[in-house]
This record gives structure tokens, C-alpha cells and sequence, in this order.
């Protein structure tokens, strides 16, 4: 019948993506290290799922440059590659900036509010030298233009490669540098309340690109043989 194959479909899926979700952020928050190997039976009794959403969660998380593979030698947590990095941070970056041009014409004074709570949250976060709250109030910010844009391309991008740059934003806001990003995101909400969506867009985009200064704490690209 329809219903029961359905609800079996769903609970296939879910159990997918919350094998990719457990395993994406224990590589960001780095509890699997950059360079550690993977062994998916290892992290299936971890999981406590089978091997199969685990082997597919592992194909997602290498497309978006998380794991490295080399069939019949190793599967690994991807080392810190600046390279990598600013690749997904140009991609990043014109993705919130495109996602702010589209959102703020339709964004409503709950919505900015939001966006300012998150900041106090993000500032707060900085202040306590929390980096988990920091980086969850980042994603709330950062979330409401994306969602007010309505743009499934926009999230989908987004959720891809931000990952990559949240490992090297643990050092930057776990330094004093960090608290430069709060100025940033009050700038953001004054241009988006005043509806200047030229440059509320460019604002987004210049948050993300100033990642530059943690880029030369990734380390050099080094492979395995």
C-alpha cells in the first residue's frame, strides 16, 4: 500500500542525513582531527546504524571536501587546505550575498529583529569564549536572509560548503579577531532595515571574505602516499 512504502522511504532518508550531520560536525567541531581515518564499520556501531548511510553520508561529505578517499587504501578527515578553503569561501561568500539581494525587500521587522538577537547571541557567545554558541549563533544570522530569500539553489550551496570554512572559524573566533565579525553583522541589519539592498549585499559579501586572516593557520595540503 502507499502509506506504509512511503513512511519506509522517510525513514530511510532520515537516517541518511542524520549519519551525515552527526559525522559533518564532528569533523568541524574537530572531534575527528584533520588527517584521522575513517573506518565506516567504526562509525555505523557509533552511529548505531547500518553501513550503508554511513558509506553514503561519507560520499556527501567528500563532494563537499570534508573526506578524502582512496578506494582500497584509506578514508580520511580532509587536513586543514587553505586551498580548499577559499575555494568554498568565494562560493560562500557570492551565496549570502545573493541570498541578502533577494531577501531584503520582503524581509519584515520580526525577521531584522531576528537577525540582531542573533548578533547579541553571537556577541555574548564571543565574550564567554564559547565557540560552539558562537558558530550556532553565526548560523542563526546568517539563516534569516538565507530562508527570507525563498532560493532552494541558495541553502543548498550553502549547506555544501560552509562546513569547510566552519573548521577554520573555530580559530578565528577563538581569537580576538573575531569580535570584528560582530561590527560586520550590525552593519548587515542597519543596511537591511534601511532596505539598501545594494549594499546590505555587499556587506554579506565582504563578512564572508574576511576569513583571509585564518587561511594561514590551515597548514599546507599534505596527502598520504
Amino acid at each position: 500500500m502507499p502509506v506504509p512504502a512511503r513512511v519506509g522511504v522517510i525513514s530511510r532518508s532520515l537516517l541518511r542525513e542524520n549519519a551525515y550531520q552527526s559525522i559533518r560536525d564532528a569533523i568541524v567541531d574537530g572531534t575527528l582531527a584533520p588527517g584521522e581515518r575513517l573506518n565506516d564499520a567504526e562509525l555505523a556501531q557509533w552511529l548505531g546504524v547500518s553501513r550503508t548511510p554511513v558509506r553514503e553520508a561519507l560520499t556527501r561529505l567528500e563532494e563537499s571536501g570534508l573526506v578524502r578517499t582512496k578506494p582500497g587504501r584509506y578514508t580520511m578527515v580532509s587536513p586543514l587546505d587553505a586551498r580548499a578553503a577559499r575555494s568554498a569561501q568565494t562560493v560562500t561568500a557570492a551565496m549570502h550575498e545573493l541570498a541578502v539581494r533577494e531577501a531584503v525587500p520582503h524581509l519584515s521587522a520580526g525577521e531584522i529583529e531576528a537577525m540582531r538577537a542573533a548578533n547579541a547571541r553571537f556577541a555574548a557567545a564571543l565574550q564567554a569564549d564559547d565557540v560552539d554558541a558562537a558558530i550556532a549563533a553565526d548560523d542563526e544570522f546568517h539563516g534569516v536572509a538565507v530562508t527570507a530569500s525563498a532560493n532552494p539553489a541558495i541553502r543548498a550551496v550553502v549547506e555544501q560548503f560552509t562546513p569547510v570554512l566552519r573548521r577554520l572559524e573555530r580559530l578565528r573566533f577563538s581569537s580576538l579577531n573575531g569580535r570584528a565579525s560582530v561590527a560586520l553583522h550590525e552593519r548587515i541589519v542597519t543596511l537591511c532595515e534601511a532596505r539598501d539592498v545594494a549594499g546590505a549585499a555587499v556587506a554579506a559579501r565582504e563578512n564572508w571574505l574576511s576569513l583571509d586572516e585564518v587561511f594561514d593557520l590551515a597548514g599546507d595540503d599534505e596527502r598520504p602516499a
